[in-house]
């Protein structure tokens, strides 16, 4: 609270004396109120989750991302309310009907401004119960993620998905890893991080996206570089780094692995260090080894370990249930046997 005097006649020396003991707090509550204001404000802006411009930082970094303390056993990460995730919305296509007035789209989806954080409008990311337990349905029609508020770092992740058959666009989703920086730094969408591909006949595929770079085992048929634990180490990434293969894409291990439309598909991914391990119904489908970020315009590589976790949208509907995860110290033998670690 401010005071203010009204002095109808000189002060007396008690009344002085008091006026300039309180004179210093009035100056000391009036200096600091803009460090009040700047503290206080962008707390609120999180907090409201208000969705956010490109341009705008603050927005595109979303709450900032605690380090998960994982107890031993598994926990889970869905529930009826998405009480562990935020939600950030891409760009939508010009030619998808139903969004409110004014809002921005896109021939592609790619680029322009994105719908930001927690703005679903079209709730292309909504929970349903079934027999008593969470269902995550993805529609596909807009790029984006639901993102963990936590980072993780040594964790085996458990989760399934399908699909139904028959669909009108075939379903494409994934795992998106050791996610780091702002939302939307690839195509407006997802962060910096790497892809564990969610779509029928390429379930397991790598990708990295928007500034990493990882090594994996691999042979060249055809025009596709594709794991294989005996293969040669290849490093790939996301942009032109020197030494690497120009690519950023690694096939999974040859074979198909994958439950027909309809079925529920299990998948698993371990993280350790700065090794990844891609599982599809129990099988060991891809390895991923030195796992790093580029930095700035020498593509420095700085070794990655951790990161957010995201669950993609991009195209096609698809399901997704029982989302856990637990911690780990060593990878399993059978994964260490089959990964060729």
């Amino acid at each position: 609270m401010c005071h203010y005097f009204l002095v109808p006649k000189p002060l007396d020396a008690h009344l002085w004396r008091t006026v300039k003991k309180l004179i210093p707090l009035r100056v000391c509550l009036f200096g600091s109120l803009p460090l009040i204001i700047a503290c206080l404000w962008p707390a609120r802006s999180q907090a409201q989750g208000v969705a956010g411009s490109p341009t705008n930082a603050a927005a595109a970094s979303g709450a900032i991302p605690k380090a998960a303390v994982l107890q031993a056993g598994w926990r889970p990460l869905l529930d009826e309310k998405l009480t562990s995730w935020e939600v950030w919305m891409g760009v939508p296509r010009r030619t998808l009907g139903g969004l409110p007035q004014g809002t921005p789209t896109s021939e592609t989806g790619r680029d322009g401004t994105p719908l930001g954080l927690n703005n679903d409008p079209k709730h292309v990311f909504s929970i349903r119960m079934e027999e008593g337990e969470a269902v995550l349905d993805i529609t596909g029609e807009i790029l984006g993620a639901l993102t963990t508020l936590e980072t993780f770092s040594n964790y085996h992740l458990r989760l399934q998905v399908k699909w139904e058959p028959n669909q009108s666009e075939s379903a494409v989703t994934g795992i998106l890893y050791h996610c780091t920086g702002p939302h939307g730094v690839f195509w407006k969408a997802w962060k910096r991080c790497f892809k564990f591909q969610v779509t029928e006949k390429a379930m397991g595929d790598l990708y990295a996206l928007g500034g990493t770079c990882a090594e994996a085992r691999v042979l060249h048929p055809a025009s596709l570089w594709v794991f294989d634990p005996a293969g040669e180490p290849k490093k790939f990434a996301e942009g032109r780094l020197p030494g690497a293969t120009g690519a950023n894409r690694v096939v999974h291990l040859s074979g198909d692995f994958e439950k027909p439309p309809g079925q529920w598909n299990t998948l698993e991914l371990y993280t350790l260090g700065r090794t990844a391990v891609q599982v599809v119904n129990g099988h060991v489908v891809l390895v991923v080894q030195n796992t790093s970020t580029l930095q700035g315009p020498e593509l420095t590589q700085t070794p990655l370990s951790a990161g957010q976790v995201q669950i993609q949208s991009e195209g096609g509907h698809a399901s997704y249930r029982r989302i856990e995860i637990e911690p780990i110290t060593d990878l399993p033998a059978p994964i260490k046997q089959a990964a060729g670690l």
